[in-house]
């Protein structure tokens, strides 16, 4: 078991910076994910503290040891990158030993060696293809065994680069769950990094959010959900994206164009904020039942995803994306949106397409909050 700290890490490969001054500490037998899009410096980070970049700046401990000048197969770290980088001429078997008999994770005996990849290929599905070849298997299986060479060792820290992403979506809902069990199991310090934020908040005992090769936030699941740093946070987690709004302040109360949103937002927001709504917080509802801030507009399109409907309503110009399980909703039909004030995102104003700061939640108004654009159902 070890500790991770990563403290001022610049990386660089030629010209371009990849890693800007990274900073960052796990706890022993944490489980820490770090969520970003292509290209925002993720697997340059693991290949960092795996000391497989060769221009760096910044400490890297591992177990509280400092890692400078510390070659890659000293450093006691386990890493699975994305592609599979199976040997071909092997059974699952003998990759899953292949580790184990290096020398670097000291003596094992046969017995012990069985026993500890029978353990592993349980729990990640794959005890019924030890004998074969990484030609005879799917990609997900290829992946899980690639996973569980990596796992089937101690190590200090493990660093897992996307090692769900060639899974169909129903297996890799399976080996999120497992995984978490997993890394429950060892209780290894753990560095795993995913564009996907529903593993994210799944797996993460924390959260790390990369963009451009900087850390825009770092929190449980639960704060980077209900407090997003910045609009870039707030996007990131949840499809559908979040809905944003410009408006207007005068006299601590926000407005967009026409007043279709009205809400009270925190001292000091200046003349302008963005409004951000998740579309799962909106709930229809009919008027005796609206609380909070209340939209009212037009469905413009209904997508049904199984036990929910994805809406696309149109209040009074502005486009609303909503998320409901009335399954009576129906294109054109007139509706009544409602979200509590406190899930009603504040964010600085910006330059079209810049990300912004949080400043807080919005409050209730005494200004009229509808636009009415019709009945309601």
């Amino acid at each position: 078991m070890g500790s991770l700290a990563v403290r001022g890490l610049t990386a660089r490969y030629d010209r371009t910076t990849a890693l800007h001054g990274i900073d960052l500490e796990l706890a022993d037998g944490e489980f820490f994910v770090i969520l970003g899009p292509s290209g925002a410096g993720k697997t340059t980070l693991l290949k960092s503290v795996a000391g497989l970049v060769d221009d760096t700046d910044g400490e890297i401990r591992i177990a509280d040891r400092d890692m400078t000048g510390v070659e890659p197969y000293h450093r006691n770290v386990a890493m699975a990158f994305e592609s599979y980088a199976l040997y071909p001429q092997k059974t699952v078997r003998e990759n899953l030993a292949s580790p184990l008999r290096s020398g670097r994770s000291g003596t094992w005996t046969l017995g012990q060696q069985n026993e500890r990849i029978e353990q592993v290929a349980g729990t990640l599905g794959i005890e019924r293809l030890l004998e074969r070849f990484p030609r005879e298997l799917s990609n997900g299986q290829r992946q899980r065994t690639a996973l569980g060479r990596v796992l089937v060792r101690p190590a200090d820290v493990y660093l897992l680069d996307e090692p769900l992403s060639h899974l169909d979506a129903k297996l890799r809902a399976a080996m999120r769950a497992e995984l978490k069990q997993l890394g429950e199991m060892v209780h290894t310090t753990t560095l795993y990094v995913t564009h996907d934020y529903q593993e994210a908040l799944a797996l993460g005992d924390r959260v790390g959010v990369l963009r451009d090769g900087r850390l825009v936030q770092v929190g449980t699941p639960e704060q980077v959900w209900t407090e997003p740093a910045d609009t870039f946070v707030a996007r990131a987690f949840g499809q559908p994206e979040m809905n944003l709004f410009d408006a207007r302040v005068n006299g601590g109360i926000a407005r967009t164009e026409g007043g279709r949103l009205t809400v009270g937002v925190p001292d000091g927001s200046g003349d302008r904020v963005r409004l951000g709504i998740r579309p799962r917080d909106l709930e229809l509802v009919h008027d005796s039942g609206a609380a909070g801030l209340v939209l009212r507009g037009r469905i413009t399109l209904t997508e049904r995803l199984g036990r929910s409907v994805e809406l696309s309503v149109d209040v009074g110009g502005d486009p609303v994306i909503a998320i409901t399980t009335d399954q009576r909703a129906a294109e054109g039909d007139e509706v009544t949106l409602s979200v509590p004030w406190k899930l009603v995102h504040v964010f600085a104003a910006g330059e079209p397409g810049a990300d912004t700061a949080r400043l807080g939640s919005a409050t209730s108004s005494s200004a009229e909050t509808t636009a009415a654009t019709g009945g309601t159902r």
